[in-house]
């Protein structure tokens, strides 16, 4: 299983719009981050999660050559705002099921109640079939089950994904303890560190590394990174032997 970040930002990215903030001036290609998602392949099926504003420049870059299913952890536009972009896949695939909790997917359905109309349809609109997550209740894609884990943004609630001995964790800020029986013996978490400052539906950098302490993967990638963290190249110097900074277009092999 391959795993690809296309994104490691946070909602604004890295830069922001007109910030003179030091990191969001910095040449390093590690300093400049899209909105968080990854992509995950495994013998020829190929899956993302979240598709946020930066969707279609993300493919471009992967050079991901189709999408079999997208997995939405909440609705928050940085997670979901590309959904238009997903049409040049539709002309070669068809449909393309989305994933989602039912709140997502009713969200999704009226700021995009072109994609999911039945009548008078746009012959070029994206088409999806949409498929309910309920947490506790696994699934399969591909050949693989995904079991999803229920965790808090703030008060939002919001599924991370477990796929084998991966799983990915963004916009967390609480996970109740029989959740994190879910995240056990794995091998490589991805977990939201925002920044060093506490915030208050995010984990900052202290709690990520606690909730890393606890899960005990063997390694774990920090992901939805604000500019007020750093310099990725100083910031992973402070970090644990098994934990990293992830950065975009970074790519794992599990």
């Amino acid at each position: 299983m391959k795993i690809y970040f296309l994104g490691t930002g946070t909602s604004q990215g890295i830069p922001v719009i007109g910030s003179q903030h030091p990191v969001c001036k910095s040449t390093d290609t590690k300093d400049k981050r899209l909105r968080v998602s990854v992509w995950i392949t495994w013998d020829d099926f190929s899956c993302i999660i979240d598709c946020g504003p930066d969707f279609r420049q993300q493919m471009l870059i992967s050079q991901c050559p189709k999408v079999d299913a997208i997995l939405f952890t909440h609705e928050h536009s940085d997670h979901t705002a590309g959904i238009d972009d997903i049409r040049p896949f539709n002309f070669m695939q068809g449909n393309i099921p989305i994933y989602g909790h039912k709140r997502v997917l009713d969200n999704l359905k009226k700021r995009f109640d072109y994609v999911f109309a039945t009548e008078n349809r746009y012959p070029g609109a994206p088409s999806v079939d949409a498929i309910e997550v309920v947490n506790n209740q696994n699934f399969v894609l591909g050949n693989k089950m995904i079991v999803p884990v229920n965790v808090f943004h703030g008060n939002l609630q919001v599924f991370g994904y477990r796929i084998d001995d991966f799983a990915y964790l963004t916009d967390v800020k609480t996970i109740e303890t029989f959740e994190i029986e879910k995240l056990k013996n794995l091998k490589v978490l991805v977990i939201n560190a925002l920044r060093d400052e506490e915030h208050h539906s995010h984990f900052n950098l202290q709690e990520a590394l606690d909730f890393i302490t606890l899960v005990q993967p063997e390694k774990a990638y920090l992901t939805h990174i604000s500019h007020h963290f750093g310099f990725h190249e100083e910031v992973q110097k402070r970090l644990p032997e098994n934990v990293f900074l992830a950065y975009d277009n970074l790519e794992i092999l599990l």
